[in-house]
């Protein structure tokens, strides 16, 4: 039988099950945004809002073995389609790129921690069960940058993979510690939020490669 799935209640107890939408909602705008700006049909901008939102998550249920949360759940793709809906109703002014990075940077740190928590609920070890939240934050943005034709999030220098896993990382680590859940999310999305808002004012990056040695 399988266990229980760990919901978003389960971590922050009041505001989760409103965050988790919310991050949802940003993610599927990105996605929907991305084909928006090139002019794409109401049916892509659909396509693209799902793929961003649930992209991460079904990847992340399938390698775990959890049901895929959003085919039981039908208000993550409700959410994700009324933000394509939004989007194509609404004019291109309206959606800055500032405002969109920092809500991203909010989701990005909850939805890492969220995968971590459920990777680890479901049994899976503290290393693969961080790498399991940097893939429930970023692989449905490495999916639409692919589909846009754009530069992966995987191969531009900025801080942002680096910001979900510190932050899948330190939840995992705190639970190891017998830190409460509900209290080592907390701490585990301030960490990965604080290191990608860091990178997003002062346009922080890992260094590259250089071929010099």
């Amino acid at each position: 039988m399988l266990p229980t799935p760990i919901l978003p209640h389960m971590i922050l107890p009041v505001a989760a099950p409103w965050a988790d939408l919310a991050g949802l909602a940003v993610f599927a705008a990105s996605g929907a945004l991305a084909a928006a700006k090139r002019g794409q049909t109401a049916v892509t901008l659909a396509f693209f809002a799902l793929i961003t939102g649930v992209g991460g998550g079904t990847v992340r249920d399938l390698l775990i073995g959890a049901p895929v949360f959003w085919v039981h759940d039908a208000r993550a793709a409700a959410v994700c389609l009324a933000m394509a809906l939004l989007i194509w109703m609404t004019p291109a002014r309206w959606w800055k790129d500032e405002a969109l990075g920092w809500f991203d940077a909010v989701g990005l740190a909850a939805y890492a921690v969220y995968g971590a928590s459920k990777a680890m609920r479901y049994g899976i070890p503290p290393v693969p069960a961080a790498v399991m939240g940097v893939i429930t934050a970023c692989v449905g943005g490495i999916i639409r940058d692919v589909l846009a034709g754009e530069p992966s999030i995987l191969m531009r220098p900025e801080l942002y993979v680096t910001a979900a896993a510190l932050a899948s990382a330190t939840y995992a680590a705190l639970i190891l510690l017998g830190l409460p859940p509900a209290w080592a999310a907390v701490v585990g999305a301030s960490a990965g939020f604080s290191l990608r808002a860091v990178a997003i004012r002062f346009h922080l990056a890992l260094p590259a490669y250089s071929g010099q040695r």
